[in-house]
């Protein structure tokens, strides 16, 4: 099978392309506009593969998507590419509104007209699987539900409202169109290659770095974690099990505090990197003893929703996938991941990982 990834130059779709290309026989095309959350340098150990293919392309660019449609005659979609960053949604939402929006809808149309011109089985078989979030749904606030698939729609933020708008096109062009698509909606990922404005990775290289470890309001709000390995099987499972026009949820079952989880990874970071062996510390910080001494609460985010938390019990049923982490081991491998590949911090922290995203745009416009 030949699968066609947009936004796998991301967090999430990179670690697709990865188990893809590292446990599959199937071939991979990467559809990204290398905005500055795309880092091709997350595909180092994939990109000498005969079964990977990457196109420099803006999932707005309906021309450009033909063409790829045409050359590549992908077998399935995995539609990935997004705005995620919900701080960005707020204070820029037109370009969530661009991307999201449009370009779901642009990318649903440049595949229906390609599954139209399939035949026999290919056509039978071709999938639209739309990778979404867990924040379309809402806030739990303080009640004991989780979200389960009937969840009625309430997004919070830019960013959400723009996802759920998408989940809301491709289900539309399932019913008005017959076309074959498919829906996830997935709880907050962790894990190796997160762009470092996210918690998780933000918190462990500020700490390593001796700078603050920023925490909106109280650090309340829980979130259900997935590690993005699992989160990246779940969804090979679902474009090559799943059934047509279903939604499933996916989540890790790890519900936490946002301040438990800062200390948490202060403990981790206390016993793997600790300061007295930090050099980066040592005239810097030299009256600092542990990394938790480094949390400081700031403002609360506008509309910060309180809990999220993912029922995951359908595709647990219905195709058999459930968590291979729990938090405490998913977690313990992110931070070493981060401790052993400091080159690939700096060179996100610093931008040099676009120097090669801005040949590869010049070069194209030559």
């Amino acid at each position: 099978m030949k699968l066609l990834i947009t936004g796998g130059a991301g967090f999430i779709g990179s670690a697709v392309i990865r188990y893809i290309i590292g446990n599959t026989i199937d071939e991979v095309v990467n559809v990204d506009k290398l905005t500055y959350a795309g880092n091709l340098e997350s595909l180092d150990g994939v990109t000498s593969s005969r079964r990977y293919a990457f196109e420099l392309v803006d999932i707005c660019d309906r021309a450009a998507l033909e063409h790829v449609f045409e050359k590549h005659q992908p077998d399935a979609v995995m539609h990935l590419a997004a705005e995620s960053h919900v701080d960005r949604s707020i204070d820029g939402p037109s370009t969530f509104i661009t991307t999201n929006i449009v370009g779901t809808y642009t990318m649903l149309e440049v595949a229906r007209g390609y599954w139209q011109r399939l035949s026999g089985i290919r056509k039978a078989a071709f999938r639209f699987h739309h990778i979404s979030t867990d924040e379309v749904y809402g806030d739990l606030g303080k009640s004991d539900r989780r979200f389960t698939e009937q969840t009625h729609y309430a997004p919070s933020s830019p960013y959400s409202a723009s996802k759920a708008s998408s989940d809301h096109l491709v289900r539309a062009w399932q019913r008005t169109y017959g076309m074959p698509t498919l829906i996830t909606n997935c709880s907050n990922n962790y894990g190796p290659y997160h762009f470092p404005e996210k918690l998780i990775p933000l918190v462990i290289l500020n700490a390593l770095e001796g700078k603050p470890l920023p925490v909106y309001g109280k650090g309340e709000q829980v979130r259900d974690w997935l590690y993005v390995e699992d989160h990246a099987r779940a969804l090979y499972m679902v474009v090559t099990k799943g059934e047509v026009g279903e939604t499933y949820n996916i989540g890790g079952r790890n519900e936490r505090n946002n301040i438990d989880v800062v200390n948490m990874l202060c403990t981790l970071l206390d016993e793997l990197a600790p300061v007295s062996r930090n050099a980066n510390l040592l005239h810097t910080r030299s009256s600092l003893r542990r990394y938790r001494e480094l949390i400081t609460f700031v403002e609360d985010r506008p509309g910060h929703d309180r809990r999220y938390a993912i029922d995951a019990g359908k595709i647990e049923r219905e195709l058999g996938w459930t968590p291979a982490e729990t938090f405490e081991s998913g977690i313990r491998k992110t931070v070493q991941w981060y401790l052993d590949n400091q080159t690939w911090c700096r060179r996100v922290q610093d931008g040099s990982y676009q120097r090669e995203r801005l040949g590869m745009i010049r070069m194209e416009a030559v």
